[in-house]
């Protein structure tokens, strides 16, 4: 009786059960990214002197977006809303704040007969305080990194 040799070992990587790994941290990083952002899409205006509004960045900052088509969204919970019905859904907001503060952050290219319909709005929400939103230019921000770097 002969023994059987056993098959040489194999040299080769066995990739299939890397691949299907990778294509199920794919499907997941893309149901899940879209859930992700937290704010609307926007092309701010561009401003020479801007100030910094640090407190817009929090994530329970009351942020009204209006886009470019003249969609309004209330954030926090990006919630499509129209302007006339802005009023009781910042005054619920507001209730309980020490910062009475609301910021608009609207599209350079939006009508500017929405943005103050959204003011008026706001106004008549009882709101005293609201931010505009804004870039700073390319030529302000190297003034503004000359001027740092004199001073240091």
């Amino acid at each position: 009786m002969t023994k059987k040799k056993a098959p040489p070992p194999v040299a080769d990587i066995n990739v299939t059960p890397m691949v299907d790994v990778m294509l199920v941290v794919l499907i997941i990083f893309m149901v899940i990214t879209p859930m992700l952002s937290k704010s609307i899409p926007v092309d701010l205006a561009m401003t020479r002197n801007p100030i910094t509004m640090p407190d817009a960045d929090k994530e329970d900052a009351i942020i009204v977006a209006i886009t470019r088509d003249g969609q309004t969204f209330l954030s926090p919970g990006l919630k499509k809303t129209e302007p006339s019905d802005l009023a009781p859904a910042v005054k619920e907001l507001l209730t309980g704040r020490t910062s009475k503060m609301v910021y608009i952050k609207a599209d350079a290219r939006s009508k500017y007969e929405r943005v103050e319909e959204v003011v008026d709005n706001l106004r008549a929400g009882s709101v005293d305080e609201v931010g505009l939103l804004t870039e700073q230019t390319a030529d302000a921000k190297k003034l503004e990194k000359a001027q740092a770097a004199t001073t240091k």
